[in-house]
């Protein structure tokens, strides 16, 4: 083989490792995240800790909510804070609110700050784990139910965390195939 070909075979290798490895640089990055809490990314739970495991100190929860552009519902807080013992379950509530005369979709992304308590920061059940389909006019309270892990008064920077903010983004999502079939509008069959 000549040298030109042997480069570009070469060549082409590469492009096609750097493409199979940016593929899988989205997957790798989202389990880094959940299992690290790297960037406020939250745990989940089924189970939340024994009695035994509350402490005595507190951390105060504040609760945010904002809607991505285009976004048409209108989504709060119902609260926009509460304070809970380490370890014990706390229960919130979001309200979304569709204003418009279609269905709409949409699904929440979330985050945790500061980024130190990601990691311990652990929902048991919310409305960001599925998608939310609200009717014209149709007013929904969510709730997502959650503890802080009580290693975080053992981690070096965890301990210091006094504060959490629970933010939620909602995005408007295309409607499912059943839904989107519902909501189209009955055509009139013309004589």
């Amino acid at each position: 083989m000549q040298r030109p070909e042997r480069t570009a075979i070469k060549l082409v290798a590469v492009v096609a490792a750097m493409a199979s490895l940016s593929f899988a640089a989205v997957p790798f990055y989202d389990w880094f995240c959940r299992v690290t809490g790297f960037g406020g990314t939250t745990g989940t739970a089924v189970v939340v800790p024994g009695q035994d495991e509350i402490l005595d100190q507190t951390v105060l929860i504040r609760f945010d909510a904002s809607k991505a552009r285009g976004m048409p519902w209108v989504f709060k807080a119902a609260q926009t804070e509460m304070r809970v013992r380490i370890g014990e379950s706390g229960l919130a509530f979001y309200e979304a609110h569709n204003p418009t005369d279609r269905v709409v979709a949409g699904t929440a992304s979330y985050n945790v700050t500061p980024y130190a308590a990601g990691g311990y920061f652990t929902k048991i059940d919310c409305f960001c784990f599925e998608q939310q389909v609200l009717q014209p006019g149709e007013t929904v309270q969510m709730p997502v139910s959650f503890y802080v892990d009580p290693a975080m008064v053992t981690d070096p920077e965890g301990r210091f965390v006094k504060e959490i903010t629970l933010s939620y983004t909602f995005h408007e999502t295309d409607l499912p195939t059943q839904e989107a079939t519902l909501a189209q509008p009955a055509t009139q069959a013309s004589n």
